[in-house]
């Protein structure tokens, strides 16, 4: 992509209703424009980073063993009746009627709806353990909406269903979940804490939430600074073994770590007090055991080996897709702008002219586009007719993690420059090294 030709409305003065990081830059680098309160439009950049996420959370469902669909963003009323959830939901829920005035919803979430689903094929044991999810977006009608993605009232989540046949398979479903979310956050360039947390109106007994440290975040959290130390790296993980997935979820869970609404001051107490911490997080994503609450009241049983009819024991588990970008942003920034990981970058790459319309500099320009893209990178080329300044300062705003400098002196010398977003460093380069440096930079993003 060439910035002359694209759609990057960045802004110079921050606007006044920007109240964190996230929210201000998301702006500023014209990633989103607000249409209401807490709904957003999400413009080029803004779309192709959520864009990668989503892929990147589609990737470890589908290598975990979960199963992708879509269903309706409007429900029926009846099946929350049904549940029981219909009046206990509260005002957050967006209640309509349509022209037959038959009740509706904007759903905010599908176990009513993914119920309805199972037990409409489903009726053996054999057909379980079975997870099905899809990525689709969601409207909470919250009372303040603010920060702009990450407490919107329109939002993008994947959510996702396991159907077995007894508390122990369930609880099989939820290690897996807690595996492939920690394998998730990790491939974009996240540290997400599993934390014991509170059910809310999804119900069940075993939840836990998954925070990022910040600042900014909502919730006050308490943990051992040993659970920051742990990571999943290359390891090979084999969901379908049950002892080595519950390992990784004890070793994860072991350190103490809670949110404010769960948090036990006599326990946090025996941490010793070195690891002892308190900060704030912003929760990416929560995973749930319930067992029988829906399967009960809406009828959704399977018939066992022994031809008894039981309800099935359920789970539910979520990843705010949207509202990742914005805690992306939070832990990944600096005054300049955005520090996009390599993981989730818009662009791999930035390419700047320093001196557009000089033969040699645009000639080598283009031969680095070209060559960058034949090897699977996309480059954004700053081509435009505008002074170094103004193109190092979008550069940085917009937060590529690498950023290729190419003008009339350093081509004398043979040279371009290659700098980090993160640290600020710099190299010099022969113009046909780049792709190899950018390759090994990029090994396992690709």
């Amino acid at each position: 992509m060439r910035l002359s030709r694209y759609f990057l409305p960045v802004l110079k003065e921050t606007p006044a209703e920007a109240q964190i990081a996230s929210h201000r830059l998301m702006l500023r680098a014209g990633m989103i424009k607000q249409a209401a309160a807490g709904i957003y439009s999400w413009l080029p950049m803004g779309f192709k980073v959520l864009r990668k996420l989503e892929n990147i959370v589609h990737e470890e469902q589908v290598r975990a063993g979960h199963i992708p669909m879509l269903m309706p963003t409007l429900q029926p009323a009846d099946l929350w009746k049904e549940s029981g959830r219909y009046d206990a939901y509260g005002p957050e829920m967006l209640r309509i009627r349509d022209r037959h005035d038959r009740d509706m919803l904007y759903g905010p979430t599908n176990e009513e709806m993914i119920t309805d689903i199972f037990r409409a094929h489903v009726g053996s044991y054999k057909d379980l353990p079975l997870t099905l999810y899809h990525i689709q977006w969601k409207f909470r009608d919250e009372i303040r909406p603010r920060f702009g993605v990450m407490r919107g009232r329109e939002f993008l989540m994947k959510d996702g269903y396991n159907f077995d046949v007894d508390h122990e398979h369930a609880m099989h479903a939820y290690n897996r979940h807690m595996v492939s979310y920690l394998r998730t956050y990790e491939r974009m360039g996240l540290k997400a804490i599993p934390m014991r947390a509170d059910s809310g109106p999804i119900g069940g007994d075993d939840t836990h939430e998954f925070l990022v440290l910040a600042e900014t975040g909502e919730s006050e959290v308490f943990y051992d600074s040993a659970i920051t130390d742990l990571s999943l790296g290359n390891r090979d993980i084999d969901y379908d073994d049950w002892d080595q997935v519950a390992l990784i979820c004890n070793e994860w869970t072991k350190p103490y770590a809670r949110t404010d609404e769960t948090h036990d001051a006599g326990l946090f107490e025996k941490v010793p007090e070195d690891r002892r911490r308190t900060s704030r997080g912003i929760e990416v994503g929560q995973i749930f055991y319930f067992g029988t609450k829906y399967s009960e009241p809406m009828g959704a049983t399977v018939n066992t080996k022994d031809g008894e009819k039981v309800p099935v024991h359920m789970g539910s588990h979520g990843i705010g897709v949207s509202r990742l970008v914005g805690a992306i942003i939070e832990a990944n920034h600096d005054e300049a702008g955005i520090i996009w990981p390599e993981g989730v970058t818009p662009y791999h790459v930035g390419i700047v002219n320093l001196k557009q319309g000089d033969g040699e500099a645009d000639r080598a320009c283009e031969d680095l586009y070209a060559a960058l893209t034949r090897a699977g990178f996309e480059p954004l080329y700053d081509d435009r007719e505008e002074r170094a300044g103004a193109k190092f300062a979008t550069m940085d705003l917009i937060g590529l993690p690498w950023r290729i400098t190419v003008g009339p002196r350093g081509l004398k010398a043979g040279v371009v420059e290659l700098t980090s977003r993160r640290t600020g460093e710099s190299e010099e380069l022969a113009p046909d090294l780049v792709v190899d440096r950018l390759r090994g930079i990029y090994a396992g993003h690709l």
